[in-house]
């Protein structure tokens, strides 16, 4: 799905003093689709956005945003792109109608466009209906829809979206994952989080960042293709001995993880894995429960590649 070159960082690093908080941040996206920036609290994505969308200057390194540079040309890469910060603010006695035709106000936009989008967004961002209600009204769901239409007002290519969902309730949380995949049919959407699940459902492609530095960018195809391996997931009924080494130390087992009474086990041997997991699982002692063998999913992914870098 993506194809046009539309953002770009080469080598970019960011320091606050003595403290470097992204070191060599290197992708390229290409086209429309949405694009899922994964990090856990504090690898440095609230920075790398501030420093897209203009709001800071890297320390070193380039940007540049539909071939503009975000740092010599800023107004008109201010002009490309669309911005969502994870807790948006409104004036709460202004109505969506109002609030929309006063930011088209800031972008210079005539009046009949600002009308004309106006419209056609609060329509599409599923907020027509209370157009004319106060925003201080408004659940979370439909301020981060309002805030979604108001980024979207100049006609941007690219939308920056900084955890649009992560403090919104599930029905919320809906609605807003159903506009990101509406929107990225026709452009490119940005969007911060570490939500994976969320990222599994939009994506087309990926940027995996961990302590200042990116450890993955690939599309979802290539990312499954590449990482993707049969995994057994096992829980018991009593635990005895310590399994969890006694896995470890199997040659045909790559990975284990343990969490919340679940195990995950990859394997370079399918074949072996279940014909001698379960003995495995009874010469310790302990007693098996459920069992299945599955795909990896996107967290598992995740996890082996931030551990492995």
């Amino acid at each position: 799905m993506l194809s046009l070159r539309i953002l770009e960082c080469e080598r970019i690093t960011k320091s606050y003093g003595k403290n470097q908080v992204l070191q060599d941040v290197s992708f390229s996206i290409d086209g429309i689709g949405c694009v899922g920036f994964l990090g856990a609290n504090g690898a440095g994505k609230t920075t790398t956005i501030r420093i897209l969308t203009g709001l800071a200057a890297p320390t070193s390194g380039t940007v540049k945003v539909a071939g503009y540079d975000a740092v010599k040309d800023r107004n008109k890469v201010s002009r490309e792109i669309g911005y969502v910060p994870q807790i948006p603010s409104f004036y709460n006695y202004m109505t969506a109608t109002e609030w929309m035709h006063w930011v088209g106000t800031l972008y210079g936009l005539d009046k009949k466009t600002i009308h004309e989008r106006t419209e056609e967004l609060l329509h599409l961002c599923g907020i027509y209906e209370v157009k004319d209600r106060a925003v201080g009204g408004y659940s979370g769901g439909m301020k981060q829809r309002l805030a979604i239409a108001q980024a979207l007002i100049n006609q941007p290519k690219i939308i920056i979206l900084d955890e649009p969902v992560s403090a919104l309730d599930p029905m919320g949380r809906y609605d807003v994952l159903l506009l990101i995949e509406k929107l990225k049919q026709v452009m490119t959407v940005f969007m911060s989080t570490h939500i994976l699940d969320d990222i599994e459902r939009v994506a087309d492609h990926i940027v995996i960042i961990r302590q200042g530095t990116v450890v993955l960018s690939s599309t979802m195809e290539d990312l499954r293709a590449n990482h993707v391996e049969p995994v057994i997931e096992f829980t018991l009924d009593h635990q005895a001995g310590d399994l969890i080494t006694m896995l470890e130390n199997t040659p045909w087992v790559t990975e284990v993880n343990y969490n919340g009474g679940r195990y995950k086990v990859q394997s370079s041997d399918m074949q072996k894995a279940q014909a001698e997991l379960p003995q495995i699982i009874i010469q310790s002692g302990s007693i098996l429960s459920s069992y299945q063998v599955s795909a990896m999913t996107l967290e598992d992914i995740f996890l082996k590649v931030v551990n492995q870098s």
